[in-house]
């Protein structure tokens, strides 16, 4: 299990390393004091119990950073920064707010503060474009396009983040990052390997995920939508139709695009439903016309590494890491 572990965060420090940078461009990322246990370090909830509610966390912001915490993270270059992110998560039922202020970049000499509303990483964004509610130019806010009419920022869902590029040392800006309640959570990047959940959407034609990046085992117990059909528990031809049904994904992708489907499920039921992937990444999605009030309850835990080993004898691990 430790090894697996192990190469799974290599991987995703190579995507870190290949940050997808605001049009789409591959860069150069600079060295920085970075370590590869740093990433998980926002899928620690530790940190945000120890710090009081009324406390404001101060600190430096880095070229290549994770922010899971509300607080203000000032950048000042010491040389050329010219390809830096921050990748900022929530818990699952929260939005984040950026605000961007003291800004002191040089806008005509190429610099620039871009907030993008999810996820960017070796190209791939989540939400994907099928599930997110803004067409993709949308979801980049450019501080030198918008000035002061955009300084603040609000993402879709429990993650977003920031690209910047700063040639002049001396050049400065601050970023004040602040968690909000959202009411009715859509989108979802797991923090913890375990936990459970309930994705509602309430008459409204759009699509949820919830992304667990661990291998997992997924127990739907709850699955309810709107309408009445014939519809066998697990139909995959026929859900689609429906309108309204429940996916299972699984694979190496950040874009739930790009996954494939294990199963999906279009009529109401209660009970167990016990599925193990031995996958990167395991996402629960569902698809909703806005007819009705869709909800699905799950739970999910870390697979063990007997139970990996199995799933690898099964040749499960190939389709998983192929994808």
């Amino acid at each position: 299990m430790r090894v697996m572990e192990r190469t799974f965060r290599e991987q995703l420090l190579l995507l870190l390393l290949c940050v997808s940078v605001l049009r789409g461009d591959c860069r150069y990322i600079e060295n920085n004091d970075v370590s590869r246990d740093d990433f998980y370090s926002i899928f620690n909830s530790e940190l945000k119990r120890e710090i009081p509610a009324d406390f404001l966390y101060r600190r430096p912001l880095r070229c290549l950073d994770m922010i899971a915490v509300d607080g203000q993270f000032t950048f000042t270059t010491e040389r050329p920064q010219l390809s830096c992110a921050a990748f900022l998560s929530a818990e699952p039922t929260e939005v984040i707010s950026v605000h961007l202020e003291d800004v002191d970049i040089d806008c005509r000499g190429g610099d620039f503060i871009t907030v993008f509303d999810g996820w960017v990483l070796k190209g791939e964004k989540f939400p994907s474009l099928q599930d997110h509610p803004l067409p993709v130019h949308e979801r980049y806010v450019d501080y030198c396009d918008s000035g002061a009419t955009k300084r603040s920022v609000r993402s879709s869902q429990n993650v977003a983040m920031v690209f910047f590029r700063i040639y002049n040392p001396g050049s400065s800006f601050t970023l004040t990052v602040q968690r909000q309640i959202n009411p009715f959570p859509c989108n979802v990047i797991s923090q913890s390997p375990e936990g459970s959940y309930t994705m509602v959407v309430p008459q409204q034609q759009r699509n949820c995920s919830f992304s667990i990046i661990y291998p997992v085992e997924v127990d739907i117990s709850e699955f309810s939508m709107g309408h009445n059909n014939h519809f066998h528990k697990r139909f995959v031809p026929g859900c689609a139709e429906t309108g309204d049904f429940v996916q299972l994904l699984g694979g190496s992708s950040m874009d739930t695009s790009k996954l494939l489907p294990i199963t999906d499920f279009c009529t109401s039921f209660t009970g167990a439903t016990l599925i193990k992937m031995g996958c990167d990444n395991t996402v629960v999605r569902m698809v909703s016309s806005g007819r009705f009030v869709n909800r699905v309850s799950f739970s999910y835990r870390l697979l063990d590494s007997q139970e990996l080993q199995i799933i690898k004898q099964n040749n499960v691990e190939d389709f998983c890491f192929n994808t």
